[in-house]
């Protein structure tokens, strides 16, 4: 109870109170008599045609600067609004723009929600004075802004996929076209947080980096931030990935059903009661596929096959008032057996969320939110004979609140609360028999058992204020405290904005982070995530963020970013290989300091009939731990120099859409092995060869590349809406290398490189009803 009312009173003196400040206002009001001449409006942007809100639409008083843009509720609240005959303009990309006359007497504080149709192709924007006065206040250092309707158009294998796409940005990586997680600026997968409807999703990925864990048709909005992120996101070092699932249309029942040559799909939708509902699912048979080709014996292809399913409620209970209920499910099988090596891994992914959303008068806006999250991950294996076997899971729930108050059109203050409950579970097995970790017990040898508990407390405050014309600036402060250690953190954040001239923008951004969630995957095996807490053994990791970013239209209806970034990385962790028993944190993890540095362009069209984006991105990661490589610094396994991405969509006309992307990486790290000894464990007569590494990750494989195009035909059938998807994977079929690892059967040692799928051409055929 006593560090609760310490986190309370942390967010008393940081985030002032709007109660306080209502009554300080009246009584200034009644001191002096003076009348109110302005007025205030609030409301909601929803979709004409399924009631959906609308996140981050422009609303704006025509003729003046007042303006802002909704929340992720697509909640808005306008302030100091004139009285007499005023037009409110509404505007959001993919909807007709509307105007609205309304008449505001003194001191009226009205209500008022709008629906937008959308609109198939915007062929120019029209920007009024107002949404431009909207756009400075906007900060968003390192923040990707693209249309969830861009997002999925890009597909492969007949799925639109957010992840696929969100993989074809600059500076956001993968260890191979098999990673299950984002390498963003240098930043591990275990350094993202991705949130699902407030709920943390700790595998974004389906095996094998092929299709996203997300099913693109549940999905109404993304938000990635690549760095510099607010005081309202914690508990990671790099990156943000916050996705909403839809809600459901509220005005009719419709479906849609997909299916394809590697997997099929199904989503249905309408009213419910007060509100909506939305349910989605999908799964693979590209295990089935597989099992019909002819076989490689020298380079096999990996077996695997994936489900996930989406559902959510929403109700409305008055016009201040709504719940939602959101559920999300995955679940993922992979297999490989090739000459001298042989795995198999299972994953899954269980997350709930219950949020409650509450209008309290005119400017201020609250939620709460209750999530679980569920993450297991099994994995066997065997490699030159050498058995090994590891187990992991995550158990959390956690309570959200915040509030977020629109004191004035020039600042906007916001603050809550998250406390999380965590049980984790590691289990491993590396003695080179096959046994299983409930007959080793926590003792045996060669074995770690590891099972944690822990509570965590954090609390926030950031402000939003625009200083001038020109300048705005974002501050924020986040406490965070763990019951276990009883240790606590500070984290500091600060962003600003300067409008140099119309068309160019300078933001800058400061902050520091800290996590407690360490991520332990095999050298040869990234595609393994073993996540476990920091305890009393090791300290939280810590990151400082440095960012300048510029932000320009150097031609209509193009918009140009350059970003230059710099961390600092300490307490960062690396698998201890040699590692066979652990009780501990410390048993598993060294614990070292990094650096990543580099540069990234991106130019994106929005509008028209070809919209996409291009982008290059340099980067430089480092990382130094005094027990790997000497001490000497290496650069890490994800480290790749340069990346190209180049997206295009075209929307030829009515029937048909045409879409390519193309990627050019630097091939990832890895290490030499310079020769190999024969080892014995007792009882045992069977020798397993074992490969002594040179330089830690210090080759590189070769750069990889890849090119795959897709078209949409638009028809009817039966009457319904058809689409015909025809996609090709990997166009010229270029195999690269997944990894590289070191044969030992026979006496002489051969390398061998597992490399990833060829060419995939693929059709499907979807019809929504």
């Amino acid at each position: 109870m006593r560090i609760l009312a310490q986190l309370l009173f942390v967010l008393l003196i940081t985030a002032p109170s709007p109660l306080l400040h209502s009554a300080e206002t009246h009584a200034k009001i009644t001191s002096t008599s003076d009348p109110i001449t302005t007025s205030t409006l609030n409301g909601f942007i929803r979709d004409a045609a399924t009631k959906e809100t609308i996140i981050s639409a422009t609303v704006a008083v025509k003729g003046t600067k007042i303006g802002a843009l909704t929340n992720r509720n697509g909640f808005y609240s306008l302030k100091s609004i004139p009285s007499g005959k005023q037009t409110i303009i509404v505007s959001y990309l993919g909807y007709k723009k509307i105007e609205k006359e309304i008449d505001f007497q003194e001191g009226d504080s009205k209500k008022l929600d709008i629906s937008l149709t959308p609109q198939a192709v915007q062929t120019q924007q029209v920007v009024i004075d107002a949404e431009r006065e909207v756009e400075k206040r906007q900060i968003s250092v390192s923040r990707v802004d693209i249309p969830i309707k861009q997002l999925t158009q890009l597909r492969i294998g007949g799925e639109s996929d957010v992840f696929r796409a969100l993989q074809s940005l600059p500076g956001i990586l993968t260890s191979s076209q098999v990673s299950s997680g984002l390498y963003i600026r240098g930043g591990s997968p275990d350094q993202n947080l991705v949130l699902l409807d407030g709920s943390t999703v700790y595998n974004p990925s389906h095996l094998f980096g092929f299709i996203s864990a997300f099913n693109s048709d549940a999905i109404k909005d993304v938000e990635l931030i690549k760095g510099g992120y607010p005081a309202e996101y914690g508990s990671r070092l790099s990156a943000v990935l916050n996705i909403t699932q839809k809600d459901g249309n509220q005005e009719n029942y419709e479906g849609l059903a997909s299916i394809g040559l590697i997997s099929s799909r199904g989503s249905a939708q309408g009213p419910l009661g007060n509100g909506s509902f939305f349910v989605g699912g999908r799964r693979t048979y590209l295990d089935l596929i597989l099992a019909v080709l002819p076989e490689d014996k020298e380079n096999p292809l990996p077996n695997f096959g994936f489900y996930d399913l989406n559902a959510k409620i929403s109700q409305t209970f008055s016009p201040s008032d709504k719940v939602f209920l959101s559920g999300f499910l995955s679940s993922d099988k992979l297999s490989l057996d090739g000459a001298g090596i042989s795995f198999d891994i299972g994953i899954s992914n269980k997350a709930a969320s219950l949020r409650w959303t509450h209008v309290f008068g005119d400017n201020l806006f609250g939620v709460v939110n209750v999530s679980g999250s569920q993450y297991i991950n099994g994995f066997t294996g065997n490699n030159s004979g050498f058995s090994f076997t590891a187990e992991n899971s995550i158990l959390d729930y956690t309570l959200k609140t915040d509030l977020e108050w629109f004191a004035s059109n020039e600042l906007t203050i916001k603050g809550g609360y998250e406390g999380t409950l965590f049980t984790f579970n590691y289990n491993q097995n590396f003695r080179g028999k096959e046994d299983t970790i409930a007959q080793l017990g926590s003792s045996a040898d060669a074995a770690t058992n590891l099972e944690i508990k822990d509570l965590t407390h954090s609390l926030f405050s950031q402000v939003n204020y625009q200083a001038t014309d020109l300048l705005s600036i974002q501050a924020g402060l986040r406490f965070n405290y763990r019951d276990s250690s009883r240790t606590s953190t500070w984290d500091p954040r600060i962003a600003v904005r300067y409008q140099i001239q119309e068309n160019f923008a300078v933001k800058a951004a400061f902050g520091i982070y800290h996590q407690y969630l360490r991520l332990a995957s095999q050298q040869d095996f990234s595609f393994f995530d073993t996540w476990l807490p920091t305890d009393n053994t090791v300290q939280p990791s810590k990151a400082v963020h440095y960012i300048v970013s510029f932000e320009t239209k150097p031609w209509e209806d193009y918009g140009l970013n350059v970003d230059f970034y710099y961390k600092d990385l300490s307490n960062i962790s690396e698998l201890i290989q040699t590692a066979t028993k652990g009780t501990k944190v410390s048993d598993v993890f060294y614990s070292g300091n990094g650096r990543a540095y580099g540069a990234e362009v991106f130019l994106q069209k929005k509008i028209g009939d070809f919209t996409g984006w291009a982008g290059y991105a340099m980067g430089f990661v480092y990382a130094q731990f005094d027990s790997i490589n000497g001490g000497r610094e290496f650069r890490p396994k994800y480290d790749r120099r340069h990346d190209v991405k180049l997206v295009g969509m075209y929307k030829l006309n009515d029937r048909w859409e045409l879409s390519a992307t193309f990627t050019f990486q630097s091939g990832q790290s890895y290490s030499a092995a310079t020769s190999r000894f024969g080892n014995q464990f007792p009882g045992e007569t069977v020798t397993s060869p074992y490969v002594i590494a040179q330089e830690r990750y210090g080759y590189r494989l070769p750069p990889t590349h890849q090119l795959n195009i897709g078209a949409n035909y638009n028809t009817t059938l039966f009457g319904q809406p058809t689409r015909l998807l025809i996609d090709i994977y990997n166009v010229y079929s270029r195999r690269d290398i997944w990894f590289r690892y070191y044969n030992t059967d026979k006496n002489v040692t051969t390398v061998t490189d597992v490399l990833l799928l060829p060419i995939i051409p693929t059709i499907a055929l979807e019809m929504k009803f």
